[in-house]
């Protein structure tokens, strides 16, 4: 432990973390075929990553998408943050969507009726099941994290702070 109570990174522990090498290839297969093939925009697909990491408490992985996909899927400062608060000013009604499944989806571990009707008006099925399959990788990608108590990237962003008014 360091002097703020976090568990060491374990020897071999890689930034995506895998117990030991050949573990780390079904996952680097997955990862780069949601992110560099998937059907959902770049935008999207980060919306709710982010949400998700948000969500799940991983300031690790949230930074590591802030800083190497957030800005190039399109997002502003502003938003990034917005994944993180309950802030829903910065999002059109259709982003505002997906956050809301992403929350279910960690509230409730689905998507309720109403909430999947109104993303279908946006999505074919195939992307609906994308959106369920990120959301799931990046909650599994996030308690690894959470329970190694890995570091945050020194060139990642941290979660902001709360303002008060």
């Amino acid at each position: 432990m360091d002097a703020a109570g976090r568990r060491a990174r374990p020897a071999g522990a890689v930034p995506h973390p895998a117990p030991e090498p050949r573990a780390g290839v079904p996952h680097a297969r997955a990862r780069r075929r949601l992110l560099a093939h998937g059907r959902l925009p770049a935008r999207d697909r980060e919306i709710i990553i982010d949400r998700t990491c948000a969500r799940t408490g991983c300031e690790y992985e949230w930074g590591v998408h802030a800083a190497t996909f957030g800005e190039a899927a399109g997002l502003s400062r502003e938003q990034l943050h917005a994944t993180v608060s309950d802030d829903t000013a910065p999002w059109s009604p259709k982003e505002r969507l997906l956050l809301s499944a992403a929350d279910e989806l960690h509230d409730s571990a689905r998507i309720s009726h109403r909430t999947w009707t109104a993303l279908a008006e946006h999505y074919d099925e195939e992307q609906l099941l994308e959106l369920l399959v990120l959301a799931g990788w990046y909650r599994t990608i996030s308690q690894l994290i959470n329970t190694l108590d890995l570091d945050n990237e020194p060139w990642a962003p941290t979660f902001p702070t709360p303002t008060t008014p």
